[in-house]
């Protein structure tokens, strides 16, 4: 690799740390060799000891408590008066209501194929094995759970149909039930105009009746991109909450795209970042109650590091370090290991702790 693009990569890899140290020491011109040492032309303006000990590339976000996932639930079925809603903060779980449009209640099922059609005797598809599921997790059986709705998968929903007080078709639609991942919390009703629907607003087939979530509590937050190694999917985090409460979790999900922040001021691309909870039940607080969310990176024991700006290209490729001694300096090869907290691990023949180093003045 060409030695101005090793220095480039060796910038970002600091970056990713996150140390915040410049890399004042890590010169070269577009075309020609990199700058002289400090070495060549006399004692540095400062320096620093090479320490022993434990180095880590923890890092602190600030983040934001809240619930998994933000969707819609449409009306299905042909529409009609809006008669009742589940209330902002509920938890709707298995077969339990959503709403009602003219006094007939739509249920929640579990899966991720939407339900678009009335299902009937001799069709196929995921939304029949999701039906299906859903209709044995409630202790109705007596058919395969596979993609095809035989006459046993009828006679189920006719039981499921007679718990409910409803006519026992044996067919199942939209105006019944909806289909999410899992259980879902109310966020709110849908807008309607410059308001929120209500029992006795009309409905429309299709039109959105409720914003609903995970019920899962997680924590969101964003890094930049050149800081994504520091959190990747499992990476291990301990979350203040804002009474102080420290609990574990990990994150769960990491986005793949970097897009522009809310904040006018800084248009840095960042990713999005979710952390879930080890015991969520215990993650109490407000909705978008801001956080800390500390990560837990890799740490390496009892090495040897520097500051990262006592780094030196070195005329013939690598890096090196200058060691001061004696009244005069050294340039020492070494090998790189972990960026952190604006050190970075080293190793090479010679190297001890204590040894001075030279830095740029501060």
């Amino acid at each position: 690799m060409p030695r101005r693009r090793l220095l480039l990569a060796l910038v970002a890899i600091v970056a990713v740390a996150g140390g915040g140290a410049a890399v004042t020491a890590l010169t070269a011109t577009p075309d020609g060799p990199p700058a002289p040492s400090a070495g060549s032309r006399g004692l540095p303006p400062a320096t620093a000891p090479v320490t022993r000990g434990d180095l880590s590339d923890s890092t602190q976000q600030d983040g934001t408590l809240g619930h998994l996932g933000e969707r819609k639930i449409n009306a299905g079925g042909a529409g009609g008066t809006l008669t009742w809603l589940a209330p902002p903060g509920s938890v709707v779980e298995r077969d339990e209501r959503l709403y009602e449009v003219d006094g007939e209640p739509v249920r929640l099922m579990y899966g991720d194929e939407p339900m678009y059609r009335t299902l009937k005797t001799g069709d196929k598809g995921r939304d029949v094995r999701q039906l299906e599921e859903n209709l044995a997790a409630l202790g109705y059986t007596g058919f395969d759970v596979d993609e095809e709705y035989t006459a046993k998968t009828a006679a189920a929903v006719k039981r499921w149909q007679k718990a409910h007080g409803l006519k026992q078709t044996g067919t199942l639609g939209p105006d019944r039930i909806a289909f999410a991942g899992s259980a879902v919390r109310v966020k709110e009703a849908a807008a309607s105009g410059d308001s929120r629907l209500a029992p006795g607003d009309r409905v429309t087939a299709g039109s959105p009746v409720l914003t609903v979530t995970g019920s899962e509590r997680v924590v969101s937050f964003q890094v930049t991109a050149s800081e994504a190694g520091s959190a990747k999917v499992g990476t291990r985090v301990t979350v203040t909450l804002p009474d102080g409460t420290r609990l574990p979790g990990k994150v769960s999900a990491a986005g793949k795209t970097a897009t522009a922040g809310d904040d006018p001021q800084d248009k840095t691309p960042k990713i999005d970042i979710t952390v879930s909870f080890d015991d969520p039940e215990k993650a109490r607080g407000v909705d978008q109650s801001p956080v800390t969310v500390d990560l837990t990176g890799e740490t390496r024991r009892n090495v040897l590091s520097v500051p990262v700006n006592a780094l030196l290209a070195l005329p013939g490729g690598g890096f090196g370090v200058q060691v001061v001694e004696h009244g005069g300096t050294r340039d020492v090869r070494v090998e790189l290991g972990m960026f952190a907290q604006g050190r970075v691990e080293v190793s090479g023949e010679g190297l001890r702790e204590g040894m001075k180093v030279g830095v740029p003045s501060v």
